[in-house]
């Protein structure tokens, strides 16, 4: 018999979430039956969509319950297998949750080979993340070669890897990052044409300097004040993937100030804009098999780097995912457990 140690939704947050909406248990799991395998958590990813799951608003995804298992994607070694496609020491790609061990089916468990890259890279640029630059950018903001980009969030997993594609694909990549550290980041060692700090007091005077020509692609990653700044620089028929919006993730109430609805619908009639929100999923039959190809083929040439913030315990990922969602992450955050 394992026990497993998990962290649990314990309560629904108001605005931002706190320490007292988790709770840590132990639960001792069955013996896997025919088809199942059992794990041990190496990594765990901690992401924006997670603070979404902790709600029980209406989303694309049923909510956490109250007392379930916080989800998340995993790296987990097979300690233990009753099906025929993986043995005990495989390392696979899984959706196992804060919790150090679970039993669950082999089916949907993708081996991984770690001779081929680090094995915490399939919860980044190999994983979720770098899927949602690839197939949000190139499926819905359609590059074209001399065009120019903006992304916000440029310094996270999933910003960063639509910087470096736009510039592999002949697009100017400019970036949106919170502090100079992050801006010297992508300049320098992501190659960005162009990196501005959000918290700059002259951030709407930086931003339009920056694109003289004009924004063809917004990948929308924030929301918010920075939002505000990009839109009004669109070109027609400028492309705006909308992944997601973490500066409204914790509000609690509508927006303060007019209504600026009508004045965002005239922007897209006017400027013949097209904005299309998206979840990878709906990608994955389709552009998943030529991203592993084609990523890791870039990451091998050093046309794309990548960043991981690496917490130490699976007791510290509430407050490191409180910290992401304050952006106190430098890179793509996952929690080392085993």
């Amino acid at each position: 018999m394992v026990e497993s140690t998990r962290i649990v939704l314990a309560s629904r947050p108001e605005g931002a979430p706190t320490p007292a909406n988790f709770r840590i248990e132990t639960a001792t799991l069955p013996e896997p039956g025919e088809g199942e395998v059992l794990l041990r958590t190496l990594y765990l990813s901690l992401d924006p969509y997670m603070r979404g799951r902790m709600s029980a608003a209406e989303s694309y995804a049923a909510p956490v319950e109250i007392g379930d298992v916080m989800v998340g994607g995993t790296v987990a070694e097979v300690l233990e297998s009753r099906a025929p496609s993986l043995a005990k020491g495989d390392v696979v790609q899984a959706y196992s949750g804060w919790q150090t061990h679970q039993v669950t089916s082999a089916a949907g468990l993708r081996k991984l080979d770690p001779d081929n890259a680090p094995i915490s890279t399939a919860l980044g640029v190999l994983g979720m993340p770098g899927f949602t630059a690839y197939s949000g950018l190139l499926k819905i903001g359609q590059p074209e070669a001399g065009e120019t980009l903006v992304v916000a969030a440029a310094s996270g997993p999933v910003g960063s890897a639509v910087g470096q594609i736009a510039r592999i694909k002949g697009v100017r990549a400019i970036g949106i990052a919170g502090g100079p550290e992050k801006c010297a980041y992508v300049r320098a060692e992501l190659g960005f044409d162009a990196a501005i700090d959000h918290r700059a007091p002259d951030f709407v005077d930086q931003l339009r300097a920056a694109v003289p020509d004009g924004v063809d692609i917004y990948f929308e990653n924030v929301g918010g004040a920075v939002a505000d700044a990009v839109y009004p620089l669109l070109n027609t028929y400028g492309r705006v993937p909308v992944c997601g919006l973490i500066a409204n993730y914790n509000a609690t109430g509508t927006p303060q100030g007019p209504d600026r609805l009508p004045g965002f619908y005239g922007r897209i009639l006017t400027k013949s804009l097209t904005v299309r929100g998206f979840i990878q999923t709906e990608f994955v039959r389709e552009m998943y098999k030529d991203f592993l190809r084609e990523m890791s083929g870039w990451i091998a040439e050093g046309r794309v780097r990548y960043r991981e913030d690496v917490v130490e315990g699976l007791e510290h990922a509430p407050d490191a995912f409180i910290g992401m969602l304050e952006g106190r992450n430098f890179g793509k955050l996952v929690v080392r457990v085993g």
